[in-house]
C-alpha cells in the first residue's frame, strides 16, 4: 500500500460493487440491508457469511474471517496486493497510479524475470540431453509430468554453461549477476553459481521464476542443497517452494503439509500428497507463517523426530502463535530417525502418509510439552515456573476461543489464574464491582472506549464533530491509543468508508475486534449517533480529569504541598472547577 495512495485505495474500495464481487465467487442471499451465505474461508453447515455493501467489508462469525474487496482477492482468489488492486482497478476503469520510480523499477524487475526464465529453460534443455541427470530422476520415481511440473532441469558441470548460453553481452551479463546466478571471485572472474546439480525453479506466487535450488547428486559433492543468494526478487523467508504448484492442483486448499526439502515436496506430489510444499533452507518465519495461513486453514509441519527437528518445530510454532486466529490449526508430525517425507512416502505410500498426519501432535499438545520440560508439576515451584514460561507466548495469540482455551489449559496444569467458586458464580458482578480508577468502575470504561470506536466504525465521518487537543489523549485506559488512531487515521483521510478503515488495520492485532465492532448491530438510531459519539468522548474527557486530580492527590500526600511544583499547584486548584463545569456541560448535553 506504501507505493498506491491511500486516497485512490479509499476510492477504489468505494467504488467497487463489494456483493457484486463476491456474489460471482459465492452464492449470496439477501438479508434486510446485508447478504449471507456459507463461509468460503471455513467448512459450515449453516451460513455465518455476511456481506456489508454499506460498510463494504464481508464477516464470518464462524471462523472469523473478514476484509474488503482487497482482502477478499487476497484469500479466495489468492492474489498479491498490487495484483488485487489491479483487478479492482480494472473492474471500475481506473488506472492506478504509480511514480517513475516505482515504473522505472518494474521494467527493471520485468527484465530480471526474463532473465530467469530464459535461465530455466536453459536447465530443462539441458536435463534433456543429460543421462546422469534422467537416471537419476528416474531411480527416485519423479516422473515426466511431474518434472514438468516443476519445471526440474539440470545445471551442466561447467562454469560458464549457463553463461555462454545467455550472457551474450555486457548487459545480459550484469543482469544475470544480478539475478544470483553467477559467483565472481577474489580476482573478479565471473562463473556459473550452479554446476553439475539438479535445478529446482522457485517460483513466485504469480508462477514467476524468482530464483534456483540446487541440489548434487552424491552426498560428498558439496552442501546437498544450494540456493539463489538474496535479490531485489527473492527473499527466502518470504516464500514456499511449492506453493505455486499446490495453487494450481487445487482451486480450494483444505491443509499445507510444511516439509524440509525440494525432493521430499516433488516425492509427495509424485505420490498424490499435492498439499506440499517447503521452506527454504531456513527456519519458518512470521512471513512464511502469514503466508501458509492465508492459504490453508489447516498447516501441518513435518520434521525429523531429532533434537533438530524439535529446534527447528518450537522455532515454527514462535512464528505462528501470534497468528493463531480462530478457526486455524497447527500440526507437528515428527518423522522416525533416518527418514525423511520422501522416503516415508515411498515405503508407506500416500495412505500411511496420511494415517501419520492424522496422528500428528496439536500445536497445544506439542507447546505445553514443550513449555513443561524440566518442570515438576508435582510442587508449587514447578507449577510457577511453567505459567511463567508460558505466559509471554500466550499474550502474544490474537483474542479469540484459542487464547482462552490456551489459557485454560494453564490454569488446569497450574492452578495459576483460577478464581474461588463465589467470585466464578457472578463474573458480570466481579468485573462491575472492580476497584475504581479516577471515579469510575473499569466496565463504564471499557464500554465509553468501545461506544466511541463502534459508533465511528458505524459512521467515520463523525471525526468532523471534534477538533484537538483531545483531553482524554492522557487516559490511562485499555483501548485508548487505538481510539486515537483511528480519530488521526479517519481525520488525514475524510473519505474513507468503514472497509478501507478495516483494510489499515489488517494486519494488526486489533483487526477481528475492529471487525466484530464494525458488523455488530447499534442499539441507538442512525439519527442519534452523533450526540453518542461526542457525549462518549465528554465522558472520557471527564475521567481523564478526575484520574489526573486522583494523581496530584496521591503526590500531595507523598511529598506534601512544598513537594509540588507551582504549576502542579495551580493545576490542582484548577481541576476542580473544571470537572465541575464539565459536570454541568454533561448534563445540559444529555438532555438536549
Amino acid at each position: 500500500m506504501a507505493r498506491i495512495p491511500d486516497a485512490f485505495i479509499d476510492d477504489l474500495l468505494a467504488r467497487t460493487d463489494l456483493v457484486e464481487l463476491i456474489g460471482a465467487r459465492v452464492p449470496l442471499k439477501r438479508q434486510g440491508r446485508e447478504y449471507s451465505a456459507r463461509c468460503p474461508f471455513h467448512d459450515e453447515r449453516s451460513p455465518s457469511f455476511t456481506v456489508s455493501p454499506v460498510k463494504q467489508f464481508y464477516h464470518c462469525f464462524g471462523c472469523g474471517a473478514h476484509g474488503t474487496a482487497l482482502s477478499f482477492l487476497m484469500n479466495y482468489d489468492r492474489m498479491e496486493f498490487l495484483d488485487a488492486v489491479e483487478e479492482l482497478a480494472k473492474r471500475v476503469g481506473v488506472e492506478v497510479p504509480r511514480d517513475t520510480r516505482v515504473r522505472n523499477e518494474d521494467g527493471d524487475s520485468r527484465e530480471q524475470y526474463a532473465a530467469l526464465d530464459a535461465a530455466a529453460h536453459f536447465f530443462q534443455k539441458q536435463l534433456e540431453t543429460s543421462d546422469k541427470a534422467r537416471a537419476y530422476l528416474d531411480r527416485r520415481g519423479v516422473d515426466v509430468e511431474n518434472r514438468a511440473r516443476f519445471g526440474i532441469g539440470y545445471a551442466p558441470d561447467s562454469f560458464d554453461g549457463l553463461k555462454s548460453a545467455l550472457g551474450t553481452d555486457e548487459r545480459k551479463l550484469a543482469l544475470l549477476e544480478k539475478t544470483g546466478m553467477f559467483s565472481r571471485s577474489d580476482s573478479g572472474r565471473v562463473y556459473d553459481k550452479f554446476r553439475d546439480r539438479l535445478m529446482f525453479p522457485i517460483h513466485d506466487r504469480r508462477g514467476r521464476v524468482i530464483a534456483f535450488g540446487g541440489r548434487v547428486f552424491e552426498k560428498d559433492d558439496g552442501p546437498k542443497y544450494l540456493n539463489s543468494p538474496e535479490t531485489s526478487l527473492f527473499h527466502k523467508g518470504r516464500e514456499l517452494y511449492g506453493l505455486w504448484q499446490v495453487r494450481q492442483a487445487h482451486t480450494r486448499i483444505a491443509r499445507l503439509v510444511v516439509v524440509e526439502g525440494y525432493m521430499d515436496v516433488v516425492s509427495l506430489f509424485q505420490f498424490g500428497v499435492t498439499q506440499a510444499v517447503a521452506t527454504l533452507g531456513t527456519a519458518t518465519t512470521p512471513d512464511h507463517a502469514e503466508l501458509l495461513f492465508r492459504n490453508a486453514a489447516d498447516v501441518y509441519f513435518c520434521f525429523d523426530g531429532d533434537r533438530a527437528g524439535r529446534g527447528a518445530a518450537w522455532k515454527a510454532v514462535e512464528s505462528i502463535l501470534p497468528r493463531m486466529r480462530d478457526g486455524r490449526q497447527a500440526f507437528f508430525l515428527f518423522l522416525p530417525d533416518g527418514e525423511d517425507p520422501d522416503s516415508i512416502v515411498r515405503t508407506e505410500g500416500a495412505a500411511g502418509f496420511e494415517q501419520r498426519l492424522q496422528a500428528a501432535t496439536t500445536l497445544s499438545e506439542f507447546f505445553f510439552a514443550e513449555q513443561g520440560k524440566d518442570v515438576n508439576l508435582g510442587s508449587l515451584e514447578g507449577k510457577a515456573r511453567l505459567a511463567e514460561r508460558a505466559k509471554p507466548y500466550l499474550a502474544q495469540i490474537p483474542d479469540g476461543a484459542f487464547r482462552d482455551l490456551m489459557r485454560q489449559r494453564v490454569t488446569e496444569l497450574t492452578g495459576v489464574g483460577a478464581t474461588p467458586a463465589a467470585a466464578t458464580a457472578a463474573p458480570a458482578q466481579r468485573r462491575t464491582a472492580s476497584p475504581p480508577r479516577g471515579g469510575r468502575g473499569a466496565a463504564p470504561k471499557r464500554s465509553l472506549v468501545r461506544t466511541a470506536i463502534e459508533l465511528l466504525l458505524q459512521q467515520p465521518s463523525l471525526v468532523r464533530q471534534m477538533q484537538p487537543p483531545h483531553v482524554f489523549a492522557a487516559l490511562r485506559q485499555p483501548g485508548i491509543g487505538l481510539l486515537l488512531e483511528l480519530i488521526e487515521v479517519v481525520r488525514e483521510r475524510p473519505d474513507i468508508g468503514t472497509g478501507a478503515i478495516l483494510e489499515h488495520f489488517a494486519e494488526r492485532e486489533e483487526s477481528g475486534a475492529l471487525a466484530k465492532l464494525a458488523i455488530a448491530e447499534v442499539l441507538v438510531a442512525p439519527e442519534t449517533w452523533a450526540h453518542e459519539f461526542i457525549g462518549a468522548l465528554k465522558s472520557l474527557d471527564m475521567e481523564t480529569l478526575r484520574q489526573r486530580e486522583a494523581d496530584l492527590k496521591q503526590r500531595l500526600v507523598e511529598v506534601g504541598l512544598s513537594g509540588l511544583s507551582p504549576a502542579e499547584q495551580d493545576e490542582l486548584r484548577s481541576l476542580q472547577p473544571s470537572i465541575r463545569r464539565l459536570e454541568l456541560e454533561l448534563r445540559l448535553f444529555d438532555d438536549a
